[in-house]
């Protein structure tokens, strides 16, 4: 295989350095691609671009409807690279062609097509007529772009959770600076390479991929940036938020979770048991809303797990392009590596290995990153396996005797991204919902992302919201604008300081 190279984007050209990333395909453990590494001075480079680009106004002054046209010819050339764009993605982090076209590819143009139209329809502008003591005014509340925005995006969405801070800040009129992951970045570079096609000017759209804790810890510090969107996890959001702290900008941060699938007593079994294996096996368990810890009826904890056994024994291994494969790899040997040790305190914590555990065997998997689905019973709430994000295919299985200590393991937890609860009663759910301590609360599904509502987590999953017209008043300064309207020079208030001004 001819190992293919990737500049960096910078100013609209292809900036190349002496320094290379290794792109490594999970599926194999070898080397697909190089990319051009970036350090601080090429974030320093970005930012200034950056401006420059939003100083010349032809993207931050242009009409919301010239903004939204180039975003949803943008969209329409995503659409038609959607093959390449799921090939990258596939040679990088691992996901199964399957997973790749519905999921991480699939979404991309339909969100970026939602925020090209947000761009033409969003309150940019409100005027309100004032009319009060002591003159008579109008003030237009106006929602401008912030300038240079950052974004740090992660391995296992590179392209999907990157656009999901590109699009709401270029529809805001920002420049962007994205950081993507090091292992991630070629689905981002040719998004970026696709704007510039589209029409979006030089320098308002720059890739500069890098090490987290150089060009990321770059960006985030950067005075020239009035704001950074990122996720990845918990501990690393916390350094990027004293970075970011230091200039005050602002931050929007979608980190780590530790999800619980509340399953009532009421619950259809079979289609619990698909949900969960869905919602926790997804991308080999590595995504942050993942649903890892299964609540379950103490009385109907047997019957649940068989299912969930039987149906996880069906999963299927293979190579990340046969559209026959279920499960791909971890993105990494340290992930490999990270998930088994998981795997092995809950057997020494004392919980009961029911399915899995280890790595599957098969001649399509060679030296990729895999390891098998894995369910464990017994578990209680204090051990590791059911406190700490895994970011593995591990699903822990507890018990509850009654609703309230339901709840009680649910949010006793330092994560509050995502939930869900499976019941065959809609208004006892909804009612469970309104006191489980999460940003999302799906009821008999799970990972159903729609782009028009907020999505964030409480605690120590994040800060703000991403997605629906939330995300743009993260993209936006609010100014007020305040307009006199009276004509009656007696009746303006400045000779409460200035009454001798007629003597």
């Amino acid at each position: 295989m001819t190992v293919q190279h990737h500049p960096m984007i910078i100013g609209g050209h292809e900036v190349d350095t002496g320094e290379r990333l290794e792109i490594i395909d999970p599926s194999t453990g070898e080397v697909t691609a190089t990319v051009a590494r970036g350090d601080e001075s090429h974030i320093d480079l970005a930012v200034e671009s950056g401006r420059k680009a939003f100083d010349a106004g032809d993207w931050s002054r242009a009409a919301p409807a010239e903004r939204s046209a180039v975003l949803h010819e943008l969209a329409r050339l995503l659409g038609e690279n959607i093959e390449e764009m799921v090939e990258l993605e596939i040679q990088a982090n691992g996901a199964t062609v399957r997973q790749a076209t519905g999921f991480h590819v699939g979404l991309a143009a339909p969100h970026l097509e939602y925020f090209a139209n947000l761009a033409a329809t969003y309150e940019f502008e409100t005027p309100t007529k004032i009319a009060a003591f002591p003159t008579v005014g109008q003030s237009t509340v106006r929602r401008e772009p912030i300038g240079v925005v950052g974004a740090v995006a992660p391995w296992n969405f590179p392209l999907l959770l990157g656009l999901w801070k590109m699009a709401p800040a270029l529809a805001a009129g920002n420049s962007v600076v994205i950081k993507p992951d090091e292992k991630t970045p070629l689905s981002t570079l040719l998004f970026a390479r696709l704007a510039l096609e589209a029409g979006l000017p030089a320098g308002v759209l720059n890739v500069v991929p890098g090490i987290g804790h150089v060009a990321g810890a770059r960006l985030a510090a950067h005075p020239g940036v009035g704001k950074i969107g990122f996720t990845g996890s918990t501990a690393v959001g916390k350094e990027i938020m004293k970075a970011s702290a230091e200039t005050l900008k602002g931050v929007t941060l979608e980190l780590g979770g530790k999800s619980p699938a509340i399953v009532l007593d009421d619950a259809d079994l079979d289609t619990t048991a698909d949900g969960l294996l869905w919602g926790c096996m997804l991308y080999s368990g590595q995504i942050c809303m993942s649903m890892t810890r299964a609540l379950v009826p103490e009385s109907r904890k047997d019957e649940f797990v068989e299912r969930l056994v039987e149906r996880a024994s069906t999963i299927r291994f293979g190579g990340t392009r046969d559209w026959e494969t279920d499960m791909g790899p971890l993105i990494s040997q340290r992930q490999k590596d990270r998930v088994l040790g998981y795997i092995e305190s809950g057997k020494q914590e004392g919980a009961t290995l029911a399915l899995g555990g280890g790595v599957p065997d098969g001649a399509d998997l060679g030296g990729g990153y895999y390891v098998e689905p894995t369910i464990f019973t017994d578990v209680t709430p204090d051990m590791k396996i059911a406190r700490e994000e895994i970011f593995g295919p591990v699903l822990s299985v507890l018990t509850y005797r009654s609703e309230a200590e339901a709840l009680e393991i649910a949010n006793d937890s330092d994560y509050g991204l995502a939930s869900s609860i499976w019941s065959s009663d809609n208004s006892r759910a909804l009612e469970m919902a309104g006191q489980v301590q999460a940003g999302t609360v799906w009821i008999n599904d799970a990972h159903k992302i729609n782009v028009e509502v907020p999505f964030g987590g409480y605690k120590q999953s994040g800060v703000g919201r991403e997605l629906g017209p939330h995300a743009l008043d993260h993209y936006t300064e609010v100014k007020d604008v305040y307009l006199d309207l009276s004509n009656d020079k007696a009746a303006r208030p400045w000779d409460v300081l200035l009454s001798h001004a007629d003597d």
